[in-house]
């Protein structure tokens, strides 16, 4: 028997809810939080959920070397925010390569015992960092948000949201939650010289930036504490290539061998960072210079600043 002309209708109603249901936003739900110590905000659609990270970077502390000072600096804000002491949103900058967001990681694996979590978003999905603040706010852990290479372009959505989180919004971010940015410029917002037209100079001689330029400074000045990373000088490049060839159960002999042929590698890239300080004794171990095999770590040892997964 043919379906009636309502019945019909009903049934074209429910594909198309359906449909809608695919396209409509639906609340962020909790994850398993003990499925790991980091995770993913990820988005697909209208709709946005927490992704546990399976394999988390086993980078230490002891493995970053040459940036003592900054390493300092950042442990501490982050025994104090485990501690449940006041501690400030943290914007690393600076050169590439040179550390910033294997500090952070460094100091997760740290402090995760006593309840330190991540959650990395992409700067594009910051719009829903509200959303995410509001999930974690009745939890016991204490939860970075981690903002890996920021910088925005103008009119990106991203940009208020996290504004309004660092500080200015009615509602604002939980005491268990801290942002950690990193970034290569430290305004995050890109510059052009028409706008040093807009300084004003006033009769003793002092200089006030003008609204374009007081906007783009604004967002970098609410973070509370700046850590800066500049490029490393040759000793302090060689002192980390030592470091990793170490760590992959290169022998001592094998570093001094090592010595010209990292400064060739560097110069070849055109930098002497701690990343390119990595990926050289990454290939210098995998020939077998003078290292144990049997007892060398393996080769699947985290990369430093963003080359591996969180």
């Amino acid at each position: 028997m043919s379906a009636s002309p309502l019945d019909a209708l009903l049934q074209r109603a429910d594909a198309l809810l359906a449909r809608l249901e695919g396209v409509l936003p639906h609340p962020l739900t909790a994850p398993d939080w003990g499925a790991s110590i980091a995770f993913r905000y990820r988005r697909r659609g209208a709709s946005g959920w927490l992704q546990p990270v399976r394999q988390v970077a086993g980078i230490r502390l002891s493995d970053l070397q040459e940036v003592d000072g900054q390493k300092e600096r950042l442990l501490r804000n982050t025994a104090q925010f485990v501690a449940g002491q006041p501690a400030n949103n943290v914007l690393l900058t600076g050169a590439r390569g040179t550390g910033k967001s294997s500090l952070i990681k460094a100091c997760l694996n740290e402090f995760s015992p006593q309840g330190l979590r991540l959650i990395e978003v992409d700067k594009a999905d910051l719009v829903d960092l509200p959303d995410l603040v509001d999930l974690v706010a009745e939890r016991p852990e204490r939860f970075i948000v981690f903002c890996d290479d920021l910088s925005f372009d103008e009119g990106e959505p991203g940009y208020k949201a996290l504004k309004s989180i660092l500080d200015g919004s009615v509602a604002a971010a939980s005491d268990n939650v801290l942002i950690y940015a990193t970034s290569n410029r430290r305004h995050l917002l890109p510059e052009y010289m028409k706008e040093n037209l807009s300084y004003q100079h006033t009769e003793d001689g002092e200089v006030h930036p003008g609204e374009v330029v007081e906007e783009k400074i604004s967002l970098s000045e609410r973070f509370g504490l700046w850590i800066s990373f500049y490029p490393f000088s040759q000793p302090e490049y060689l002192a980390i290539v030592a470091q990793w060839l170490r760590h992959f159960g290169v022998s001592e002999a094998a570093i001094d061998t090592a010595r010209q042929p990292s400064l060739v590698w560097a110069l070849e890239r055109g930098s002497r960072s701690g990343r390119v300080a990595y990926q050289f004794a990454r290939d210098w171990a995998g020939r077998d210079h003078g290292g144990d095999a049997a007892n060398a770590p393996s080769t699947d040892a985290p990369a430093p600043d963003g080359l591996d997964h969180v």
